[in-house]
């Protein structure tokens, strides 16, 4: 049985007996409790946040995870969790490890993510912005979009925008984020270009009076083009969640239409 006839089912029997609100919470001892059913209930799946816990308590979390659900996402790690989480062999599983995002992925062999046909289109304004871009870039993947991503097209050099902007209008994407350091203007540019939501992603990289990322929140916040959204600093997995519930949403509607 495929799994998400598996979640269906699940969720009708815990429907009978309990409120959606609660519904599959597992307690991981004293550590976590695992919203196992989030993705079916909210078409996002829960992410794990290594920041703050020791390797081998984000190692029995994933490992929790992966088995109740096919699959863990943990954001935010480094070597020493990479190591943990390999140390447990988890059993029929692969592990992934992105370094530039900080961001672990374990799947059982049999996990596979279901295409939905939403178009996420990523924009970063410089290389230092990459790797928030990557961690919007990979959630967006877990949810079952495709993206398209450009780099380094920042306001210091507009000329190198428009041929980008104008591949994602013609892809059809179906939202654009866009990731930028500094003073932040990228994402009000690109708002008053194009017809489709745009989602402004502030980074951490500026220094100066504008330090850490203050800057370009405060830009993107204060922009005078409609149509943008923002998430806050550094956070590519708030821009890649929201930014893949717009693109599924949207290609759930062509496919009824």
């Amino acid at each position: 049985m495929a799994r998400r006839e598996d979640l269906d089912k699940f969720a009708r029997t815990r429907l009978a007996t309990t409120d959606t609100s609660l519904l599959a919470l597992t307690k991981l001892t004293r550590l976590a409790r695992l919203d196992i059913g989030r993705e079916m209930r909210k078409g996002l799946p829960e992410i794990i946040l290594a920041e703050g816990k020791s390797p081998v308590d984000v190692a029995k979390i994933a490992e929790a995870m992966a088995q109740r659900s096919g699959r863990a996402i943990v954001s935010r790690a480094d070597s020493s969790h990479l190591r943990a989480i390999r140390r447990r062999r988890i059993q029929n599983s692969i592990v992934q490890f992105f370094s530039k995002s900080r961001i672990i992925i374990i799947k059982q062999k049999s996990y596979k993510v279901g295409k939905t046909g939403g178009r996420v289109g990523i924009l970063t304004a410089g290389t230092s912005d990459i790797p928030v871009a990557e961690e919007a870039q990979i959630l967006a993947d877990e949810m079952g979009c495709v993206t398209k991503e450009f780099y380094d097209v920042g306001v210091a050099g507009l000329h190198r925008l428009f041929k980008p902007v104008s591949d994602l209008l013609r892809w059809d994407a179906d939202v654009i984020l866009v990731v930028a350091g500094r003073e932040g203007a990228l994402p009000t540019v690109v708002a008053g270009l194009v017809d489709v939501p745009v989602i402004g992603v502030p980074t951490s990289k500026s220094y100066g009076f504008g330090d850490r990322g203050i800057a370009a929140l405060s830009a993107m916040l204060q922009s005078c083009s409609l149509g943008i959204a923002v998430v806050n600093i550094d956070s590519g997995v708030g821009a890649g969640s929201i930014g893949a519930l717009i693109a599924n949403r949207a290609a759930k509607m062509r496919a009824q239409a």
